[in-house]
């Protein structure tokens, strides 16, 4: 006998509830009136959200049917009710991922992962060299072929540096060899891709972008930033026709690993959105997928185009357009309105970053969506970014009464105070990479100095002014592990042990919101999702044990040991 029934016993009500899991209540039988559950919880950490305490949830098709106690949800037991028994572990609802690339999560389960720890193990170029000509030996890659590897970190790098061409030309001079740093922002190639590119002392720095030269002289160093990218050749060219399929069914059961019920696909075409849904009406995603298209390439009449859909597509929905402003802290990208205190190298004392898209098409495109009430997101790491991203706001309304739009700006790191106030006017919504006290925080008190640095991801300054808000991992930067990322929301813990402003540390509760109820809020969704209430959704996590009960500094170790979506089991361990 477990001791939720030890309980129950003690309580006198031992015998009612024997006979339904004995299959013995009347209820159980064809002609009562009770519905019967497909699915029953019981246990004594289910959180709900909700703020109220229930230790029973009945789940009959794809909704939550009862929240309660046990004695009257067990009556909705039948024959084939699949009864969980959580003893030690706890019931939440299912993550929602706030922001990521599902997409570039698929695509890089087939590629070379030359990250650092925790995620990888490269801790030097030597070892990205070594990892990458491995890679060619081991897959038999034909000369002239690429090698596209990702997730290099050149903060966590021996040498702390981005590899150059000279350096990947170690690796291979046969072969075209690209890799893409960890924020997603900047890439390194040797010298054949280069070559192969047109890319040369005589190639103009693009809009938006950044091609690295060697000192005193216009020769490329390999090392492009931002737009500059785009004129290397992309991953996507090595995805074999066909492999998309099995890829994104495989990406879905990594974030189910994590707990994740909804997912965001962000940074895409329409063409893509389009091959997505098709996927999902031949054989539905097991968990739900929110796309947004890719803004800035757009032209107007393109943007017209876009539609919101109010339904799912077998798990697939455009959920609007993003809009991307700057580029990364990490990559040392962020457009900030003062200095920073140590840029890239060969970066004078007034570098402060760059836009990475034009303020005047911004504002525009800004505003043509939300008159038609197209949810935005954009991408805004510096806080120069963040108030163009609050300025085209502001502007698109122009002194009217600001509607329930819910713009987000998306990472939101070097957010000031002033324009915290300004957010919550507005009614925007911040969602905070806040993975990054972490992954980056002491790199960035060398990039923006403690004061700064310390205010980044300010979880407890938004709390406090009453703002709704939301954190993500931004996978595939980091893998959508939302206990990790609920841990440093909480923790503000640097790898070095430093705790990165201590007054922005969420609570637990706080944090659980963040990647529930405020997520769904974010979507729009909160009536569907996001909380333990009668008439959502079934989506659901099961945690090892309750995270309200556990040793703060070690939120990040509980396991997964269950997901739920739409009712159903789509991942245990």
């Amino acid at each position: 006998m477990n001791l939720l029934l030890k309980k129950y016993a003690s309580l006198g009500i031992l015998s009612p509830i024997l006979a339904v899991i004995m299959g013995c209540s009347p209820s159980s039988g064809p002609d009562s009136a009770q519905p019967l559950a497909d699915l029953i919880f019981v246990g004594e950490n289910i959180i709900t959200m909700e703020g109220d305490e229930v230790e029973a949830v009945a789940v009959i098709g794809d909704r939550i049917s009862a929240v309660g106690d046990p004695e009257d949800i067990l009556k909705m037991r039948g024959d084939s009710t699949r009864l969980v028994e959580l003893e030690d572990s706890a019931l939440l609802p299912g993550f929602i991922d706030a922001h990521g690339h599902f997409g570039a999560v698929a695509t890089y389960s087939a590629l070379l992962d030359i990250s650092s720890p925790p995620v990888g193990e490269m801790e030097s170029i030597d070892d990205i060299i070594e990892a990458i000509r491995d890679w060619i030996l081991a897959n038999d890659i034909p000369e002239g072929s690429l090698v596209y590897a990702v997730g290099y970190d050149d903060s966590l790098l021996l040498e702390k540096r981005h590899p150059n061409k000279d350096d990947l030309d170690r690796a291979s001079t046969t072969h075209q060899v690209v890799i893409r740093h960890v924020s997603g922002h900047l890439s390194a190639a040797n010298s054949l891709a280069l070559e192969i590119s047109e890319i040369d002392a005589n190639t103009a720095n693009p809009p938006g972008g950044v091609i690295r030269r060697r000192p005193q002289t216009d020769e490329p160093d390999g090392v492009m930033e931002e737009t500059a990218m785009s004129l290397l050749p992309g991953r996507e060219s090595l995805i074999e026709e066909g492999m998309g399929w099995d890829l994104r069914r495989k990406a879905v059961e990594i974030y189910a690993s994590f707990g994740i019920t909804t997912i965001q696909e962000s940074n895409v075409s329409a063409s893509y959105v389009e091959e997505l849904k098709q996927q999902a009406l031949q054989e539905p995603f097991a968990a739900d997928i929110v796309t947004y298209l890719m803004g800035n390439p757009l032209s107007e009449t393109e943007l017209s185009l876009v539609r919101v859909d109010s339904e799912y597509f077998g798990g697939v929905r455009n959920g609007g357009v993003k809009f991307i402003l700057d580029g990364s802290p990490q990559g040392r990208t962020a457009w900030m309105s003062q200095p920073y205190n140590e840029g890239p190298p060969g970066s004078g004392s007034n570098y402060a970053g760059y836009p990475s898209y034009l303020p005047d098409y911004y504002r525009k495109n800004a505003a043509s969506m939300l008159a038609r009430g197209i949810p935005i997101l954009v991408h805004a790491n510096g806080d120069a970014a963040i108030e163009l991203m609050i300025d085209g706001i502001d502007e698109a309304f122009d002194g009217r009464e600001v509607p329930d739009h819910r713009s987000v700006i998306i990472h939101a790191q070097l957010i000031r105070e002033d324009q915290l106030d300004r957010v919550k006017e507005l009614g925007i919504l911040p969602s905070y990479y806040a993975a990054h006290p972490y992954f980056w925080g002491d790199w960035h008190r060398l990039s923006f100095g403690d004061s700064r640095a310390s205010f980044i991801s300010p979880l407890k300054a938004t709390i406090d002014r009453d703002i709704p808000y939301t954190v993500h991992n931004d996978s595939p930067i980091v893998p959508p592990d939302i206990m990790r990322l609920v841990s440093i929301s909480v923790n503000r813990l640097t790898r070095s042990g430093y705790v990165l402003g201590p007054e922005q540390r969420a609570s637990v509760k706080e944090a659980l919101y963040a990647v529930t109820k405020g997520a769904a809020y974010q979507y729009f969704e909160e009536d569907e999702k996001g909380s333990i209430a009668v008439g959502k959704r079934a989506d659901f996590v099961v945690l090892e044990k309750n995270p309200l009960k556990v040793d703060p500094l070690s939120l990040a170790d509980l396991a997964v040991v269950e997901t739920f979506s739409r009712g159903r089991s789509i991942y245990k361990k």
